[in-house]
């Protein structure tokens, strides 16, 4: 069994080279890292959960760099890199990869990109499957964002919907309430510019048929209107 799952958006504003030290984002990435450093001391091996246009899975030597989002910083998925940089490596993956070199440069990511029309039982599925094949050197890494119409000057405008929903999933997270993230209505969330919809969804299976996790968050906020949330669960 896995020893423990963590949770963090996919802003490349995350990496320094892409943001400076804006106050929102220094905090927000203090949260990540220490979530990973606590994961990465008791882990070997994370399998990392992200949404994308299509199934993709990626692992070392797989490599990527954020060059196309303005600087040619580049990351590696594992501990053994042949050097040869994707340039079509999907955002979550590289966010991913940049934690891993950042704050447990010895773990091997495994890197599950879900498709974001997955329904939840389709997630919940995945999520089980997932689980089953995870032992106690592992970890998850569900890199996913929460609503981004949550503010007049959020990416997506505003959505009346969108607060509402967004304090749902904080909620959610916050207590380790499986059954509220496998509710999520699918329309809204993709209405709203949910994207985290499906991977915490299949968090929410991977840990379906055990007891309440212990759940603690380092950071709940919505700069720029985006909500962001990051924490872990323990079995």
């Amino acid at each position: 069994m896995f020893v423990a799952a963590a949770f963090v958006p996919s802003p490349p504003l995350l990496v320094p080279e892409l943001a400076g030290v804006d106050g929102d984002i220094a905090a927000l990435r203090r949260a990540v890292g220490g979530v990973a450093r606590t994961l990465g001391e008791r882990t070997r091996t994370w399998t990392v959960v992200a949404v994308g246009d299509r199934r993709q899975v990626l692992r070392p030597p797989h490599g990527g760099t954020f060059a196309g989002y303005g600087a040619d910083v580049r990351v590696e998925l594992g501990t053994h890199s042949d050097g040869e940089v994707d340039p079509h490596v999907p955002l979550p993956a590289l966010i991913a990869g940049w934690i891993r070199g950042t704050y447990a440069p010895h773990v091997d990511l495994d890197v599950h990109v879900v498709p974001a029309d997955w329904t939840g039982a389709r997630a919940a599925e995945f999520g089980r499957s997932l689980r089953d094949t995870l032992t106690g050197d592992d970890g998850i890494l569900v890199v996913a964002d929460g609503a981004r119409t949550l503010t007049p000057r959020a990416p997506g405008a505003f959505d009346d919907r969108a607060p509402a929903l967004q304090e749902t999933v904080d909620a959610a997270l916050t207590s380790g309430d499986r059954e509220a993230l496998a509710a999520l209505p699918a329309g809204t969330c993709a209405e709203i510019g949910m994207d985290g919809r499906v991977p915490w969804q299949v968090l929410a299976g991977a840990f379906a048929t055990r007891s309440a996790p212990v759940a603690k968050t380092e950071y709940c906020a919505a700069p720029f209107g985006v909500g962001y949330h990051v924490g872990s669960w323990w079995p």
